[in-house]
């Protein structure tokens, strides 16, 4: 009999703690937002970044305190709109590889840097000098392995150990105040004629200047990185430059499915009419998606990757074992990446990352439920006029057919049949597996899409309950947009 006692207490407790997991699927709290969390840390770069006085020359050190304070004003200005995000788990991850590259390295890293964890899609990382490195969720998502990520911080802490933001600010400031671009200045201005013309030359030829040292530094940071890495016992791969060149394509890699199919599930109709763009100009029928060659390439302040990967072949590890990003990672830095282009309203790309989600297998109905979201989002910003600016038109060289074909769909879909999406992903099965503060943030929704509420106290009112109610929640973020100022 106290066996069995035993054995109902357990399973008691098991059902318990999977009831508290199903309660928070959600991968971070408000809290953890960086205006909240960083608070310390914006206070003490204010304090701690001063600007040190190097020249003689008034003009030019009061130009190198502005460009100084602006740095200060960007990071502090970033934590504040909350760009980033602390997640124990992601930030323990990522921190230590910082903290392998740091042992290692001494000299070079005497002082552990301060970690950003930025919100952004972009497959990247920064350093902007002061011992800080940042690292957007795009990259932890692109990466296929843990050795790609440390490359990348390698990478951005060379920076730093080289001064290249610090030295970059001195050259425009001493450039900005010199006699020789005064005196181009001056030429413009007493030029009777193509004034336009020769300004732009003077800026080309600034241009140019910094955009070729800027190159020589990224061969340098490579060349340093690839060091820290072979003392941190860290294996590397010249291949993981020609990787970058792929960085971009996220919304050019097709879908495994017709629309039509996604929809389905729903029991949701997809009319054909919908994809088609309905306007005079080249017809998405004969333009060919796979071509790429318009295309610029984002990493335009790096050398090609081709010369990077050539420039360190050498220094390749044989045969190199990957370390595999934990799923745990993956699935959290996916639904943190989801969010965010959410909550920045841009929810083609917003949709697009969830279908390819469920490409991959998913059936986690966290992605049913942001389906929800951005149909009720649409619903809104269409009810304000602004369904346009919320789709985020992209053009036809960036993205794929299906991706194009779903940005026509959210365009030119009828504000009926938008209404009926919204219906009926109300009132879906997946509800039933939703979590406390996702059922409250469908109130705010039912709010501020349903066709006949245009009260802005009805959306304060909503905005206010779930705040008090969830005021941990990550959703808190969007009701923080409509409680009343």
């Amino acid at each position: 009999m106290a066996l069995f006692k035993r054995l109902v207490i357990i399973s008691c407790i098991i059902l318990s703690f999977n009831g508290v997991k199903a309660q928070t699927r959600s991968p971070y709290t408000y809290q953890q937002l960086s205006k909240s969390f960083y608070v310390k840390q914006k206070d003490s770069l204010k304090k701690a970044w001063l600007c040190p006085n190097i020249y003689s020359n008034k003009a030019t050190q009061k130009k190198y305190k502005e460009l100084w304070d602006s740095r200060t004003d960007f990071i502090t200005g970033a934590i504040e709109t909350q760009n980033y995000v602390y997640e124990p788990e992601l930030y323990n991850y990522i921190n230590d590889i910082i903290k392998q590259l740091a042992r290692a390295n001494p000299k070079e890293i005497p002082v552990l840097p301060l970690l950003l964890i930025d919100r952004s899609s972009s497959p990247n990382a920064y350093a902007i000098g002061g011992n800080v490195v940042a690292v957007n969720l795009g990259l932890i998502y692109f990466a296929k392995s843990r050795e790609e990520i440390a490359l990348a911080i390698a990478h951005e802490l060379s920076h730093n150990i080289l001064n290249h933001a610090d030295n970059a600010m001195k050259g425009q400031a001493e450039w900005l105040t010199s006699a020789e671009y005064k005196k181009s200045l001056d030429n413009v201005l007493n030029s009777k004629y193509e004034r336009l013309t020769r300004l732009k030359k003077v800026f080309e030829g600034y241009t140019f200047t910094r955009s070729k040292h800027q190159r020589y530094h990224e061969l340098d940071a490579d060349s340093l990185a690839v060091i820290l890495l072979k003392r941190s016992r860290i294996g590397f791969d010249a291949g993981f430059f020609m990787r970058l060149d792929s960085a971009d394509i996220q919304y050019k890699k097709p879908l495994k499915k017709p629309l039509n199919d996604y929809f389905a599930a729903y029991k949701l109709p997809v009319e054909a009419m919908w994809t088609q763009k309905r306007t005079k100009g080249l017809s998405s029928r004969n333009y060919n998606f796979k071509d790429t060659s318009a295309v610029e390439d984002s990493l335009k302040t790096h050398p090609d990757c081709i010369e990077r990967y050539k420039k360190t072949l050498a220094l390749s590890d044989k045969n190199i074992t990957l370390t595999p990003i934990p799923a745990s990672i993956r699935e959290k830095t996916t639904k943190m990446l989801i969010w965010n282009i959410y909550i920045n309203m841009d929810l083609t790309a917003c949709l697009y990352r969830i279908l390819q989600e469920k490409d991959k297998g998913t059936t986690d109905v966290w992605y049913d439920f942001m389906v929800y979201n951005v149909y009720a989002g649409l619903c809104y910003n269409d009810k304000e006029l602004h369904r346009f600016n919320a789709i985020g038109i992209t053009p036809k060289e960036y993205i794929s057919k299906d991706y194009y074909q779903l940005q026509n769909m959210l365009e030119q879909m009828p504000a009926t049949s938008l209404q009926q999406y919204f219906t009926g992903l109300q009132n879906a099965d997946f509800w039933k597996k939703a979590p406390d503060d996702e059922k409250a943030l469908k109130n705010i929704m039912y709010t501020l899409a349903s066709e006949t509420n245009d009260s802005d106290k009805s959306k304060w009112s909503a905005s206010d309950d779930f705040i008090k109610n969830n005021s941990t929640s990550m959703y808190r973020e969007f009701a923080e947009i409509f409680k009343k100022k």
